[in-house]
């Protein structure tokens, strides 16, 4: 085997293997276990985000596999309209022409053309990730089989009264011409002006003044509102006000929405331009005047002077003629919330435009129930209180948008405007009893992302038809996903699923938190602090990555700023850690849902771990390839002490992973194994074979015992550490399978360890603790005298117990090696110590003699530092015993345990105070 670990020689390797033998497909005779994966978007690239979510579900899924379950990871991806209609248009554009030039069919024929050729990027980089889902499954949200179901979803609602078209509100991007969520809004806080006006009341007898942030919108006012308790305009309401610029008589209302302390306590009322207005609108019965066209210039709704112009030159001019009239009261430098689609980059106007809706609260209702009765968790817990929150607040879903790459709603008009609603014309005219002679045409619209995706648990799976993998794997176990689309995408998807299944979509949703860097910010192009996974993979050159990060910026300042802090962080580009490096370093964050900060330097801390547990193997071959590792059954072997333990550590090892995969504590999984592969396998147990291995009058059975504990330990370490990194655990395991006699043609199709009690030696596991305590503090005397590691040292122990002195007399061989002693004495008398440097284990004492090569001074340094701490503990435990609640209410073996430690805490107080004095008079 290769000294050294090196990642990229083994992983493609290996995947392509597991892949082509059909590994990942669902082959366990247990009980079905199945995880959906959120499709990313088919124009994706692999992010931080995506790999933090991927590697635990692989973890998970692998986990499982390999305890015999019927396991399918269902993968698939996103036709994501907007943004795919993006990428081909900017194509079409680079080629001097556009969708509109082009015609619907033939941009749509495009888009697939662009989709066979560049959609697959996202699912190459999962699979360099190690992501093990069934590909032979894999699904596309616009595939023929999908686009049935969502027909199929979309019939069935419009034919339950669920699903209706009307006018309505929505965020309206007037760059892409499309209605978008919430989801696809970000509002962030810009500087711009608050403008006050002064609206004259009809009757002349005097004015209101309002303010406002957006001008424009004015010209669409129709009335200013009041709160009905605010004593200065109870005699206004139902007067009216004449509208500046138009002309119009708006009337004066009270409603509650209204803050009678914030400004002069009058609101302009915009129902067509502002979603609370339009709240106010619905309950006032009040006109709505829409006064934009679809992008975002004035229609003719508007006074002649100002339509065509585009809403940003209308606000100047509006705000000049009202000042003209005397009607601008000031104007106050303001910061507000500005919204912009998250594609475009423009300002997305509130619009009033006709769209098809799903009527939420029947659905709504069923979801919370089946969150409150215990049928769907959340881990963590918390998540459940935010979903309950917009479940509970709910509003009718606009389904509808305004583009031509989607799925195509299945709505047909004639000439009069009546809706018909169908799979297809032919369908129409047949349900409907429509002759050929009445002309129709589709809706042009297309619907939301969202409504597909809202299926993705049963229409991934072959409903409408009752499939066999629809009746095996649905419910499903798990969702994994962020926070921040528990409302866009698990509660829809919670709602339909129920709705057309009777059931749930999944039992748990595993809600994860957002990949941050490592100073807690959002990453993102702009602030040049994103990383890429597959750089951390496969490394990337510093050159490469200024380019990567700067391609595409426009503002110099920008650019040169970025570079600096790219070479400033990164000034030897990034190093190859691997992939199962990076797997580990998500897992180790993974602490249910809090963000996690991602620092470069934990990485190559999990790459040493890689390498850790390689040398370690390395060390394990070249001792027992070629040996007797007790393959013969019928081989007598015998277990040293040191077997013992590890046996036993490896078992409680086993049942800590497994609790933290069980409860989504990926992060506490980790540590667990990091610690007993670094700490108890490597650092301490390898190092107590050496003795035993390294012995030439060592008898056979002793040497057939470790080199039989070095294998099978290391074999099922290899099987408990495979789904938080498969490469190097499959590379090594090959190897080991054998020694180990275990057979199998993959790892990932072993059976995962499981726990077994009966193998824990707790008196082992006593000893070998007592051996660790006696030798770290033999090393700690070293370090702190600055003892040369190989010098050989004498060694007293003294006021131990009859269990220590068993304890000595049975490990002196490992004693001797492991902290490099020349002789090991018991004085049953103290007095006869030499004037020592001191360590304690309990109460036992161990002097190392000071003459001739320790250091006075620095031994009184160090005794002053081991002082304090156990004056710090004494005092902390005096106080928490004089405190007569604790020693009231506390169990009574919980207080006697404080007390105990209390004494032993003032024993070795003492003690090291003797032995400070002792070489103070020196």
């Amino acid at each position: 085997m290769d000294k050294t670990y090196q990642p990229s020689s083994i992983e493609s390797k290996w995947y392509q293997q597991w892949e082509s033998k059909g590994y990942f497909a669902p082959q366990g005779s247990g009980d079905p276990y199945c995880i959906m994966i959120p499709p990313p978007n088919v124009t994706g690239s692999l992010h931080m985000g995506h790999g933090f979510q991927e590697s635990i579900m692989d973890a998970l899924i692998r986990y499982h596999r390999m305890q015999g379950r019927n396991t399918l990871w269902q993968v698939g991806t996103d036709h994501a309209g907007i943004a795919t209609q993006m990428v081909v248009e900017r194509l079409l554009d680079t080629a001097g022409t556009n969708r509109h030039e082009l015609g619907r069919d033939k941009f749509i024929d495009r888009v697939w053309e662009w989709k066979e050729e560049s959609g697959g990027h996202i699912t190459r980089q999962l699979r360099r990730l190690g992501a093990s889902p069934d590909w032979s499954r894999e699904r596309f949200t616009m595939d023929e089989g999908f686009y049935k179901s969502v027909q199929e979803v979309f019939i069935r609602l419009y034919e339950d009264k669920l699903i209706y078209r009307g006018k309505r509100l929505v965020n309206w991007d007037p760059k892409l011409h499309t209605a978008i969520s919430d989801l696809e809004v970000v509002s962030e806080e810009e500087k711009g002006h608050m403008w006050h006006f002064r609206y004259p009341l009809a009757d002349g007898s005097g004015d209101l003044i309002v303010a406002t942030t957006r001008p424009e919108t004015m010209l669409g006012d129709t009335a200013v509102a009041v709160n009905p308790s605010d004593e200065r305009y109870q005699a206004l309401i139902g007067k009216n006000i004449t509208l500046p610029l138009t002309g119009r008589d708006i009337p004066i209302i009270a409603d509650d929405y209204v803050d009678k302390d914030f400004g002069t306590g009058c609101v302009k009322i915009t129902p067509a331009h502002d979603f609370n207005d339009y709240e106010v609108g619905l309950r006032h019965d009040l006109p709505m005047i829409n006064v934009f066209t679809d992008d975002a210039t004035l229609n003719q709704s508007v006074p002649e002077k100002y339509r065509g112009m585009d809403r940003y030159v209308a606000r100047k001019e509006i705000v000049a003629d009202l000042d003209e009239l005397g009607l601008l009261e000031k104007v106050e430098d303001h910061v507000l919330k500005v919204p912009r689609g998250d594609r475009s980059g423009v300002v997305v106007e509130p619009y009033l435009t006709n769209q098809w809706y799903v009527k939420t609260e029947t659905l709504a209702d069923a979801a919370v129930k089946s969150v409150e009765n215990g049928d769907i968790n959340f881990v963590p817990k918390q998540y459940e209180n935010m979903y309950f929150s917009w479940m509970r607040d709910i509003q009718d879903w606009c389904i509808s948008r305004q583009l031509w790459w989607g799925h195509r709603i299945p709505a047909w008009y004639d000439d009069e405007g009546k809706v018909y609603v169908a799979r297809s014309e032919d369908e129409v005219r047949e349900k409907y009893g429509l002759d050929q002679s009445i002309a129709l045409r589709q809706d042009e619209d297309v619907l939301d992302t969202w409504f597909s995706s809202g299926l993705w648990t049963f229409g991934t799976l072959g409903w409408p038809e009752e499939t066999e993998f629809l009746k095996t794997f649905h419910p499903t176990s798990v969702l994994v996903t962020g926070f921040d689309i528990i409302f866009f995408w698990v509660a829809r998807m919670i709602m339909l699923t129920l709705y057309f299944r009777k059931e749930i979509p999944f039992h748990t949703v595993y809600v994860h938190g957002l990949v941050r860097d490592s100073h807690g910010q959002k990453m993102s192009k702009s602030k040049g602090n994103v990383l890429d996974p597959i750089d951390l993979i496969d490394g990337i050159e510093l050159e490469a990555l200024v380019e990567k990060r700067t391609s595409g910026m426009q503002v110099p300042k920008l650019k040169a700023k970025i570079e600096k802090q790219t070479r400033k962080e990164f000034p030897d580009g990034i190093a190859a850690y691997g992939t199962d490096a990076l797997r580990y370093t998500y897992y180790s964050l993974a602490s249910t849902g809090r963000d996690i900060n991602f620092d470069v330097g934990r990485i190559e801390g999990f790459r040493n771990f890689c390498n850790k547990l390689w040398n370690a193997s390395n060390y394990v071959f070249m001792n027992t390839e070629n040996e007797d590792c007790g393959q013969n059954p019928a081989d007598a072997f015998e277990l040293t002490l040191a077997d013992r333990w590890i046996v036993g550590r490896l078992q409680q090892a086993e049942a800590a992973v497994i609790e933290g995969l069980n409860t989504y504590r990926l992060d506490l999984a980790s540590q667990a194994l990091y610690d007993f592969i670094w700490k108890d396998y490597c650092d301490w147990y390898l190092e107590l074979t050496k003795p035993v291995l390294w012995n030439t009058d060592e008898r056979m059975e002793v040497l057939r015992g470790t080199r039989r504990t070095l294998v099978r330990v290391l074999e099922t370490t290899l099987r408990l550490a495979h789904p938080l990194m498969p490469f190097i655990t499959e590379e090594l395991w090959q190897k080991t399978k054998q020694l180990a006699c275990f057979e199998g043609d993959s790892i990932m199709l072993a059976r995962y360890p499981q726990p077994d009690e009966a193998k824990v030696d707790h008196a082992a596991i006593a000893d070998v603790e007592w051996l660790q305590a006696v030798i770290v503090g033999i090393r700690a005397i070293r370090g702190e005298m600055n003892i040369a590691p190989a010098r050989q040292l004498d060694v007293f122990f003294c006021r131990g117990n009859s269990e220590d002195k068993r304890r000595l007399d049975e490990n002196m061989q490992f004693l001797s090696k492991l902290a490099q002693l020349g002789s090991i004495k018991w004085l049953d008398n103290a007095d006869q110590a030499p004037l020592s440097a001191t360590s304690l284990v309990g109460h036992l004492e161990i002097h190392v003699p000071l003459a001739g090569f320790i250091d006075k001074d620095a031994e009184i340094a160090r005794l002053e530092k081991e002082l304090a701490k156990l004056a710090n503990e004494t005092s902390r435990l005096k106080g928490k015993l004089s405190n007569e609640k604790f020693v009231n209410n506390a169990p009574t073996d919980v207080v006697e345990k404080e007390r105990n430690k209390l004494a032993d805490s003032e024993s070795a107080l003492q003690k090291l105070s003797e032995q400070k004095e002792k070489i103070l008079a020196l």
